[in-house]
């Protein structure tokens, strides 16, 4: 064979391939997004700690198994990223201290994105927005207008709790009383122990729903910027990581979904 010919065999060759490969379907040639989501994840075990006293957010069962929001949307994430959860319980107080000690890789327990809280930690978009409510006998002796002389319980290392000793702690005869959780602060304003407690709307309504005599939710509503996100370790990639499967679930309907079922209307 010529030089000629085998110059013009190869660009005949080489053409056809240029044409098949343009010719390939788009969804062949790229990944989907649960792909992209996935990419540095695929096998992957990601240990994640929540607090288990939390409802709905986060609970324990009778069986010691973890339940709530928050464990849902862990493994929604992980099947998302093609990745393994591996989900643990931990005290509030030490679930930050347990993130930096690299007891687990990230946190989903309910968390506000505070500016306190971005000195030491990274957080995800947020995944829910809270407000807080007066929670309350219904005797109507609780005022949320005129707070004066009265004993107010929230959970510590909250927001509600930071805002109770922002605004009522040391003023007008008020006592703010923090608890390591919130059952703790109902199981008193229950006894009559506390007048009142501040919590995020929906834990107050989880409670009311087993408590539903004689306590209520009192005033309005008081919105105070509060996204809850998920935590990992000052430039840990896997923020991205998360993110990326938090667009996809928000957008295919599934955190709405898992909202339903634990939250309702």
């Amino acid at each position: 064979m010529s030089n000629s010919r085998l110059l013009w065999s190869s660009m005949t060759i080489t053409a056809a391939l240029m044409l098949s490969a343009c010719s390939q379907p788009a969804n062949d040639a790229t990944d989907t997004n649960a792909d992209a989501s996935a990419a540095e994840t695929s096998g992957k075990t990601i240990r994640i700690a929540t607090e288990g006293a939390y409802p709905p957010f986060n609970y324990t069962n009778a069986d010691g198994s973890l339940a709530g929001y928050d464990i849902d949307v862990a493994n929604a994430l992980c099947k998302q990223m093609q990745a393994k959860c591996e989900i643990v319980a931990q005290d509030w107080d030490g679930i930050i201290p347990g993130l930096l000690a690299q007891k687990y890789d990230a946190v989903v327990a309910g968390m506000s994105i505070t500016p306190e809280r971005q000195e030491k930690v990274d957080f995800t978009e947020p995944y829910f927005s809270n407000t807080m409510v007066w929670l309350t006998d219904t005797n109507g002796k609780f005022d949320p207008m005129a707070i004066q002389g009265l004993t107010l319980g929230g959970q510590r290392s909250t927001t509600p709790g930071a805002y109770l000793q922002d605004n009522y702690e040391g003023k007008d005869g008020n006592t703010v009383q923090l608890y390591d959780n919130y059952d703790n602060a109902y199981l008193d304003l229950k006894s009559g122990r506390s007048d009142a407690v501040l919590a995020e709307k929906v834990s107050a309504k989880s409670w009311l729903a087993d408590n539903p005599e004689g306590f209520g939710i009192v005033g309005d509503e008081i919105d105070n910027d509060d996204n809850i996100a998920i935590a990992v370790r000052k430039g840990d990639a896997l923020r991205d990581d998360f993110n990326k499967a938090l667009s996809e679930i928000r957008s295919n309907g599934e955190l709405a979904r898992l909202e339903q079922a634990n939250f309702g209307q």
